[in-house]
């Protein structure tokens, strides 16, 4: 099990589809057993995403090893009316025992590109698919949003502030989690610094002030209290007056041995209370003290601070980072490439996809990313690669990946990227190609579908 296991309770085998289970069944009975080779890819990215950062990995890992149906889940199951007694018996003694490539977590990504890769009995391929595009959809989201907040705002603290908005405490985790591998600094979210080893930091609240009589009784109960890196939250009332209590409460706390480390900024014009607190700190003597700031940002909001040199040496970035605010989902999918050796393809209107094994080949001109080509695993073109093979016969080929190199990959990742592409807003696209051995193979299988349609009139 990876050291950062979820561990509340997010493992259950029911957490899929239906569809899932019916279409198990089917392939029970019938003996539809042999090799699948499913794809999880993102089909399209918005124009406001020129590139995804991959992550979620090692709890996809997590999940496959650990997966089989319990007995209360198989007791639930037999009262469904649709499930027979004998694939209830089969299914207790279902594992995942398939083969899985993947690109690693941190790793810049495009669209059309497999992000990981399952060779499995065809309903163990199935029934992951579910679970499988939950725990890599969802934080490879986060990651990409926070690289992008690394990028507007470089040299900056960055804290993940989004728990209490996240949509459900797995989300919240998955999200500070996500959002450290593409650099952020620390969480907030206690539970995370518990299970991953993140970072956390922390102020106060308003309520923290407004339980006090008076403002500066309030600053002084809680830095003698937590005389750690204390910090002061300055606009529950007055922000500038707040910052001038500071100066004064500075002076008293040195005595003690106590310093102010900083102060925040959570409304308001930040630029503008930034400035002016950062000048009333400086005549006060306080140059040291640095400025946080908080409340409704994002890497727009971050640029335009950037843009105009706010003295503001860190943020909290919360609801909009960990619930994505301006792209909560990606156009992904998880599809069917192969089965017993038949090269598979799906023709739907605006969802084709290309069949067979494959594999992203990425090139590089000055250490920064040229382009992509996508082309099957047995016809390799110049470059990378950059699938590996991570599981093999439902087991780990290496121990979890210690987060502190994966947010060194990321960062690599990100610092290769062509300046195009760290814009907040760019009309341009990278270069992925699809081989001609792709290409190849999808007019084949177009072919034998065509010819399966006709022996059928």
């Amino acid at each position: 099990m990876c050291a950062e296991s979820l561990q509340f309770g997010a493992s259950s085998a029911l957490l899929t589809d239906l569809y899932q289970l019916t279409m198990l069944q089917s392939y029970y009975r019938h003996g539809m057993l042999q090799t699948a080779v499913f794809e999880f890819f993102v089909r399209r990215l918005p124009a406001n995403r020129p590139f995804l950062v991959a992550a979620g990995l090692e709890h996809l890992l997590d999940y496959l090893e650990e997966l089989r149906f319990d007995t209360e889940e198989l007791q639930w199951l037999s009262k469904q009316p649709q499930f027979h007694a004998d694939f209830i018996d089969w299914l207790s003694e279902f594992r995942f025992t398939g083969d899985v490539w993947a690109v690693p977590e941190g790793t810049v990504v495009f669209a059309e590109e497999p992000l990981v890769r399952v060779v499995a009995p065809l309903p163990e391929a199935q029934l992951v698919e579910s679970r499988l595009i939950n725990l890599i959809q969802f934080p490879t989201l986060i990651a990409t949003k926070a690289a992008r907040c690394r990028l507007a705002a470089p040299g900056k603290v960055l804290v993940d502030f989004g728990f209490r908005r996240a949509h459900g405490a797995e989300a919240g985790l998955l999200a500070a989690r996500a959002a450290y591998i593409a650099g952020f600094q620390g969480t907030a979210t206690v539970e995370a610094g518990r299970l991953y080893g993140i970072p956390i930091y922390g102020t106060m609240a308003h309520s923290f002030i407004q339980a006090h009589p008076d403002e500066m009784l309030a600053f002084r109960n809680f830095a003698t209290s937590n005389p750690g890196p204390v910090v002061l939250l300055l606009d529950t009332y007055d922000t500038e007056q707040a910052a001038e209590k500071v100066i004064h409460l500075a002076k008293e706390l040195a005595v003690q041995g106590i310093s102010v480390h900083g102060v925040r900024i959570d409304s308001g014009d930040l630029l503008d209370h930034a400035r002016r607190v950062r000048k009333i700190l400086d005549d006060g003597g306080l140059q040291q003290t640095r400025i946080f700031a908080s409340g409704s940002l994002d890497e727009y909001a971050l640029s335009e601070l950037e843009k105009n040199r706010a003295p503001i040496d860190g943020y909290g970035i919360g609801s909009r980072l960990d619930t994505s605010a301006d792209l909560p989902y990606l156009d992904c999918a998880y599809k069917l490439q192969e089965y017993a050796g038949r090269p598979c393809r799906k023709r739907s209107e605006g969802k084709a996809t290309w069949p067979g094994r494959k594999q992203i080949f990425r090139r590089f001109q000055n250490g920064l990313l040229a382009g992509d080509s996508i082309s099957l695993e047995d016809a390799p073109q110049p470059g990378q690669p950059l699938l590996e093979l991570v599981m093999r016969g439902g087991r780990r080929t290496r121990p979890p990946v210690p987060l502190a190199e994966l947010r060194e990959s990321a960062a690599r990742n990100l610092a290769q990227l062509p300046p195009a592409f760290c814009q907040l807003e760019t009309d341009q696209r990278y270069p992925v190609e699809i081989s001609e051995a792709i290409r190849n193979l999808a007019q084949q299988c177009d072919q034998q579908t065509l010819a399966g349609q006709s022996g059928m009139r």
